[in-house]
């Protein structure tokens, strides 16, 4: 048995690459993405670290509590009808969108109005790009604080 090649292939060493008159040549870049590297685990370091991601839960306020924030929406409703846009501290919880609980996190902005009907505060900021102003679900909030308040 030879083994050098050319005698093994002597059949067909010398006939012409085929070259397809109905398919384009394809490219270098093209072949090489072919035979790159498959990523079989993909979305899954992004989804390890989403289980790992912990949330709080809500914590519900007992009635003298919630008998105080509604006393300080009183007021602050007082002082937007006075014309005043007081400064204020409110501690909110927001749920998260993907699993059970959220975060609390603590906005401080000038009061532009206080919507009764909706319960909602609506806040002098205005959410990036859209032009709206930010609002605050009254029955998330679970602290408020500001020199209104202080007296």
């Amino acid at each position: 048995m030879n083994d050098d090649p050319r005698v093994v292939y002597a059949d067909i060493i010398d006939h012409p690459r085929h070259c397809s008159a109905a398919r384009p040549h394809m490219s270098l870049y093209d072949r090489a993405a072919q035979f790159s590297a498959y990523d079989a685990l993909a979305g899954y370091y992004d989804m390890i670290a989403e289980e790992a991601r912990t949330t709080d839960s809500e914590l519900l306020l007992d009635e003298n509590e919630r008998e105080l924030l509604d006393r300080k929406l009183s007021l602050l409703a007082g002082a937007l009808d006075a014309g005043l846009h007081p400064l204020v501290r409110f501690t909110v919880f927001v749920p998260d969108p993907y699993k059970d609980g959220g975060s609390y996190r603590s906005v401080t902005d000038a009061v532009k109005a206080l919507d009764a009907v909706g319960r909602r505060i609506v806040l002098e900021r205005r959410r990036s790009g859209t032009g709206v102003n930010e609002t605050l679900d009254v029955e998330r909030i679970t602290a408020i604080e500001g020199e209104l308040f202080e007296r």
